[in-house]
């Protein structure tokens, strides 16, 4: 017992002092924590490096793209064909996909040997073989190739594989994708795991891929979404970056390689040249007399005698010792129990550097991935294949040990594949086809939005017949742009002066303003303001109550300003449907944005509001004009720009107003000089002649409206409602499967929790996918990148057809303007107001494209008012003192 306890003692100690001197005699292949940071850095540039459009032709990592933008969503189905060619052995598999219940793969496969004479023969050859193999008819194909055939490298392998197949004659192939078996590990993983975005291979040789952001990479157009990047990081330091911890063993591999000079990291890690490291390792130490008592044999001087499958045998933590004995037996040398204790440690180190190599590079990998995102800490999937990785005892744990370390803010799942380039294969195969046709329906949905110039002319045409149906005595009642007259005869010259104040009711705020407009050489406008909410009792109540908040809010903004004793003149902003008979008179004809304040339509509002004073009793005003906000924004931007005539509003509402000649408006008397009309086009389209280019989302906006069948037009172009459109598209995209998993939540089902502002966000230039899904996630939508895609293309349709709609009418309004004034070219300027026209990032250029392509001899200047329903009342109301002082 003594003597058994002393021999163990004596066992370790001499094993302890045996790995000592092996670590200091393979100093150099053991790295610090800071080393390998050091080696993450410099592939972290080397990545960059490979994605730049300059850069790229002289980086070692060459980044290629995959066109692979998308990993299985859980959605993909179909019968696929996978080939599989990558030694030599070609392999072909019938892969079906369904997903009746759970989704499920079934594979069944047949090899092919693949004679050396046609790996090294010609691409004639190879595809002979092509040509003569028993392939499943289907209609779907992967086909993944490797081979140095001469006559096929620098040739298009897909064509290759067509060219056999046609000559054949017997059967037909679709063939949708040709990828690497590293995206296919990363596919095969991310069909069990949707958090995969990373693909690694770890045996003979070694490989990654990621998905990185499209507007990164140079070589491809396009700045949307995510594609698949195949790293090729074998040849990271072919340029020299990595000498500094080569070691001599490392050349020596690389002299006698097929490729010196070339894939130099991979020579480091990869499983072709493990076994080959430590034999080289094990000749000098024992040429040097520190193993093997200084014999050396003809095996172990014979390159490839010592394989990596014996590196991994001899790791192991119970037979190792044994499998040493045995293997090095085999090489004619016969090792003491020292020697075995020695060799295993070399075996460690070596197989140690590789996993901490990859580790590196890997970690490189996912801090880009994090930083990609913008997120504070990464949570990923990585796809791991090949048979270094898979067979070696220690090799796995050291590599997920070291990038934790290297990377301590991410969560890391490591997934071993299961026949990535088999099943990865199909994967791919089904998501090009599942995005193939998901592209196909998702285009044939927005086709509807997208108006062709004869559409909008046909607009155009039919908005200046509903104007001239407006306009007519005879038609003025049946007609649904009712073209309403505002007495507003003249636009600022210049001369007004005083003290005004204005109220400006048309949504859920109701504003209370005190202009004071200053003439002379210098004009000045000064505004003071308070706003005033409206809440939905009051906008739903009486009339009456109504317009006692309104004067409520009037006397506290008096009290507020220290005038409730002054009689002012006072201009009202009624942003609402009116047909008035005088400046101060307008019957209010229909509640729109949500008003439905009872006893109010059919009465003239500023009769409403002057028996809402007389109640409160406690002041007193002299109510000049009721002033709708679109003909204040003109009059705002004519007190700048005397061109300006016509007046638009693009915003919650859509409206326009402009100066008509008297002589054209049967409904009012007199046939000299101008008026200001109020259009009220918002109910173009009532009447049904829209209904050619209305879709089932404007129908289903317009059903669950408060107005059902009133305001079509204003339905299909203004802020109030193009959220909801965009809404509408996105649930039915997600019944389809499209979209958010096919899961449609909560959020989504509520009406109006898609609101127009998150339409302009989404849509903003400057903004990445990855802060479109945070919009997204705000809504409680839970996106992936492919949705992100999808949602503001939904965004940029819908919007794009509002601005031309808004454009269309707008081109007839112009044109009208020039045709009554006989004009053959004309400028003129068109004053704008709307939070849509100014916050969506580009509402206004393409409404301004779609005016100078419908009206090209109208030269239009687009003016954005400052204030039209504020500013604007006390302007119409200055004008109307100063021409009621001159009748006097």
């Amino acid at each position: 017992m003594i003597a058994a306890q002393l021999l163990a003692y004596y066992f370790t100690e001499l094993k302890d002092d045996k790995v000592k001197k092996i670590d200091k005699y393979l100093y150099a292949m053991r790295f610090s924590d800071e080393t390998l940071m050091d080696i993450m850095k410099r592939f972290r540039r080397e990545l960059g490096n490979g994605l730049g459009r300059d850069t790229n032709p002289t980086a070692t990592v060459k980044m290629l793209p995959t066109f692979v933008r998308s990993i299985p969503d859980g959605s993909e189905k179909g019968d696929f064909i996978a080939l599989d060619l990558g030694g030599s052995a070609f392999r072909i598999l019938r892969v079906k996909v369904s997903h009746e219940k759970k989704q499920t793969v079934q594979m069944e496969s047949q090899i092919y040997d693949t004679p050396e004479d046609i790996i090294h023969g010609s691409g004639t050859r190879v595809r002979g073989t092509f040509q003569t193999l028993t392939v499943y008819k289907c209609l779907k194909v992967y086909l993944s190739l490797c081979t140095d055939s001469s006559g096929v490298e620098g040739m298009d392998v897909v064509t290759l594989l067509n060219k056999a197949i046609k000559k054949r004659g017997d059967y037909d192939a679709d063939i949708m994708a040709v990828v690497n078996d590293t995206v296919g590990t990363m596919m095969t993983c991310g069909f069990d795991d949707q958090r995969c975005e990373v693909g690694i291979i770890i045996g003979t040789g070694t490989n990654a891929c990621y998905m990185e952001e499209l507007r990164h990479i140079d070589l491809v157009e396009g700045d949307e979404g995510r594609m698949c990047i195949n790293t090729e990081w074998g040849a990271f330091g072919d340029d020299g970056m990595l000498e500094d911890i080569r070691t001599e063993f490392d050349r020596e591999i690389d002299r006698g390689s097929l490729n010196p000079g070339k894939q130099l990291f991979e020579k480091m890690v990869s499983g072709m040249y493990m076994g080959e490291l430590v034999r080289l390792i094990l000749v000098k130490m024992a040429k040097e007399g520190f193993l093997f008592e200084g014999r050396i044999t003809p095996e172990l001087l014979t390159k490839g005698k010592f394989e990596t499958k014996h590196v991994s045998s001899i790791e192991k933590s119970k037979e190792g010792l044994a499998k040493a004995k045995d293997i090095l037996g085999r090489l004619g040398v016969e090792p003491s129990a020292d020697d075995c204790v020695a060799v295993q440690h070399v075996c460690t180190i070596v197989s140690h550097r590789s996993a901490n190599l990859l580790a590196a590079t890997l970690g490189g990998i996912l801090s880009r991935l994090k930083d990609n995102k913008g997120n504070p800490r990464l949570r990923t999937t990585v796809g791991i294949d090949g048979s270094l990785y898979k067979m070696h005892p220690q090799y796995a744990r050291r590599l997920h040990k070291t990038v934790r370390r290297l990377v301590p803010e991410s969560d890391v799942r490591f997934l071993l594949s299961e026949s990535g380039s088999s099943k990865g294969a199909a994967m791919v195969t089904a998501v090009a086809y599942r995005l193939a046709d998901q592209r196909r329906q998702i285009t044939e949905t927005l086709a509807e939005f997208r108006l062709t110039s004869d559409q909008l002319l046909e607009v155009k045409k039919r908005m200046r017949t509903e104007i001239q149906n407006g306009l007519g005595k005879k038609t003025h009642d049946s007609a649904t742009i009712k073209m309403w007259p505002t007495y507003v005869l003249s636009t600022p010259d210049g001369s007004e002066n005083g003290d005004f104040l204005a109220l400006d009711l048309g949504g859920t705020n109701f504003r209370v303003l005190l202009v004071k407009i200053r003439s002379g050489k210098r004009r000045t406008v000064e505004m003071h303001n308070k706003i005033y909410a409206i809440p939905m009792e009051v906008m739903q109540g009486t009339g009456e109550e109504l317009f006692d908040h309104i004067v409520q809010c009037i006397s506290d903004f008096l009290d507020y300003m220290g005038m409730k004793n002054t009689r002012l003149p006072l201009g009202f902003t009624f942003s609402f449907p009116c047909r008035q008979t005088s400046l101060d008179v307008g019957i209010l004809v229909t509640w729109t944005k949500g008003f439905k304040a009872t006893d109010c339509e059919g009465e003239d509002v500023v009769g409403l509001l002057r028996e809402g004073i007389k109640r409160r009793e406690e002041f007193d005003l002299d109510v000049v004009a009721v002033v709708n906000d679109t003909v204040g924004t003109m009059m705002t931007c004519a007190y700048e720009e005397p061109t300006c005539e016509v007046g638009l509003i693009a915003g919650t509402g859509s409206n326009a107003c402009y100066m008509e000649e008297m002589r054209n408006i049967e409904v009012v008397e007199g046939d000299v000089g101008r008026m200001c009309v109020n259009m009220e086009w918002g109910a173009f389209g009532d009447n049904g002649c829209l209904d050619d280019i209305r879709t089932e989302y404007d129908r289903a906006v317009d059903d669950f409206s408060l107005n059902l069948g009133k305001q079509r037009y204003e339905k299909m172009c203004s802020g109030m409602y193009l959220g909801e459109i965009v809404r509408n598209i996105l649930i039915d995209l997600t019944k389809r499967g499209f979209l958010f998993r096919g899961q449609i939540s909560e959020t989504l089902k509520t009406r109006g929790i898609f609101e127009t502002k998150f339409l302009s966000q989404i849509e903003s230039d400057r903004l990445a996918l990855l802060q479109v899904r945070s919009i997204l996630q705000q809504l409680g939508l839970d996106s992936t990148c492919d949705d992100s895609i999808i949602v503001k293309e939904v965004c940029g349709t819908v919007s794009r057809r509002a601005a031309q709609l808004c454009g269309a009418g707008m081109a007839a309004v112009v044109d009208k303007i020039r045709e009554n004034r006989g004009l053959n070219q004309m400028d003129i300027t068109v004053g704008v107001d709307g939070t849509l026209y100014k916050l969506h990032p580009h509402f206004s250029g393409i409404m301004h494209q779609t005016v100078k392509e419908l009206a090209p001899k109208c030269n239009v200047n687009f003016l954005l008012s400052e204030d039209g329903s504020g500013k604007g009342a006390a302007l119409i109301t200055a004008v109307g003192c100063r021409m009621r002082e001159q009748k006097s």
